[in-house]
């Protein structure tokens, strides 16, 4: 009853105020790679970066911060310092590190560790109130040129906030497109400043002061830089040499995100790449040996159905590079539901570990009929039906997710290896293959879930 609210003629249940406060509550120690209020922590400080890193040089050249509007341009100003100073003294202070291969939370310990670090230096240099000379020489964007300092934390919230993203590659693109708009706008403000230099109008070559001036300043940045031509010639030496710096760096940057860009793209299109590439391998092969069309066709539509149900050709390629318990730890989630029978629960955990997975298409025999068993198969996904009758096309029984077939043959000793019956894929199903020698190394360790696993045989057969 504490904790309900009359409203009107409704009634609803609030959460009390004490979760609210226990959840906003700042821990004494921070875990940097899985804590999320951290990354939105830094996701308020990077805006804070970032303002100063456009602003400072636009209000520095550009003459956009009057007497008039000076007071908006400090609030802001003054909201970003307030965030670099909780930065500093609340939240840097408080992350978890590492020594040894142990994560030291202890307070002392980790003020003393970020205190004695660059970053704590390059983050102290970027709070210094020179905007106190503001009183002597009037408001002047550069005495805030030190807020520029603060980069790392810039950097850190891009490799945290990668790390939690599902298309990571996204977010890649956005930033990399983010730099080149950055350096156009250095560019700019660069151009004005030039112009300014030498007197707005005065040449052919410099901004004229007609129009906006930012984005007349912006478009020319981005022809210089792009290296498209068609702009003034230089007059002065200065305009000279301006201009052949900036073409030299319209190169290299040009070159270097293009770069950046193609390996971000590649990298996240790379899977897809290597499924094509296998795809068009094994099609030409087929055509090179003048494979009938319908084996040709059931062969791309097995390669179209893994990929698009799996998003891989071989789940365990992903695996592989894992540590055996992480694998397992994956494997448990995924299947462990499935493949889980009433067995050894540490005896599932082994075989979850040397499972295969394998797609059958539809109508394809999954085994035959007196074939010798070398395999038992689960079903992850999908039916297959059990045949028999004197043609063998009577359908005895359709097996779903989570069903075991084959672990006869498997078991069957004295040469009784051989498959009871005909068994064809219903539809599209994916299976999980163990073979005998993987079972029978697994059952060497596991004697009650053998006696279980021949009981059951022995009753089928």
């Amino acid at each position: 009853e504490d904790h309900y609210c009359d409203m009107l003629c409704c009634k609803f249940k609030k959460p009390p105020l004490k979760k609210y406060m226990t959840y906003l509550k700042l821990p004494d120690s921070i875990d940097s790679y899985t804590d999320r209020r951290y990354v939105a922590w830094l996701m308020v400080v990077t805006v804070a970066y970032n303002w100063n890193c456009w602003f400072i040089p636009l209000r520095f050249v550009f003459p956009y911060q009057t007497p008039s509007n000076t007071i908006y341009w400090l609030a802001i100003d003054i909201i970003c310092d307030i965030c670099y100073l909780c930065d500093l003294l609340v939240f840097q202070p408080r992350v978890q590190f590492l020594r040894g291969g142990d994560i030291i939370s202890d307070k002392v310990e980790m003020k003393k560790f970020y205190r004695s670090s660059m970053k704590f230096q390059l983050d102290l240099l970027s709070v210094l109130p020179f905007d106190v000379l503001y009183f002597f020489f009037g408001f002047n964007p550069a005495f805030r040129v030190n807020r520029m300092l603060k980069h790392n934390t810039f950097f850190e919230f891009n490799d945290r906030l990668e790390a939690i993203l599902d298309k990571a590659y996204i977010y890649r693109v956005i930033r990399t497109t983010g730099y080149l708009l950055f350096i156009l706008h250095i560019n700019a403000c660069l151009y004005y400043w030039a112009s300014d230099y030498e007197g707005l109008g005065s040449t052919r070559w410099v901004y004229d002061g007609q129009g906006n001036m930012y984005l007349r300043c912006y478009y020319w940045a981005v022809r210089t830089l792009i290296t498209i031509g068609g702009l003034p010639e230089p007059q002065t030496l200065f305009e000279i040499v301006f201009q052949l710096l900036n073409y030299f760096l319209g190169v290299f940057v040009f070159s270097s995100l293009i770069g950046q860009m193609r390996d971000v793209i590649g990298a996240a299109t790379a899977g897809q790449n290597y499924y094509r590439s296998c795809m068009d391998n094994t099609v030409s092969y087929m055509n090179t040996y003048s494979i009938p069309k319908l084996v040709q066709n059931r062969v791309r539509t097995w390669y179209e159905y893994t990929w698009d149900s799996q998003g891989m050709l071989d789940e365990s390629e992903l695996l592989e590079q894992m540590p055996t318990k992480m694998q397992l730890a994956i494997a448990i989630d995924v299947n462990f539901a499935i493949v889980n029978k009433g067995c050894d629960t540490q005896m599932i955990y082994d075989m979850l570990l040397r499972l295969k997975s394998i797609v059958y298409l539809p109508g394809d025999f999954v085994c035959k009929k007196g074939e010798i068993g070398r395999e038992m198969y689960i079903i992850k996904q999908g039916e297959v039906q059990v045949l028999g009758g004197p043609d063998g096309t009577k359908v005895l029984v359709t097996l779903r997710a989570g069903a075991v077939f084959g672990e006869i043959s498997l078991l069957a000793a004295g040469g009784g290896n051989r498959r009871t019956a005909n068994v064809v894929a219903h539809g599209f199903a994916n299976l999980f293959i163990l073979d005998k020698k993987t079972l029978n190394e697994i059952l060497v360790h596991y004697p009650d879930s053998e006696k279980l696993l021949m009981k059951k045989a022995k009753y089928v057969l």
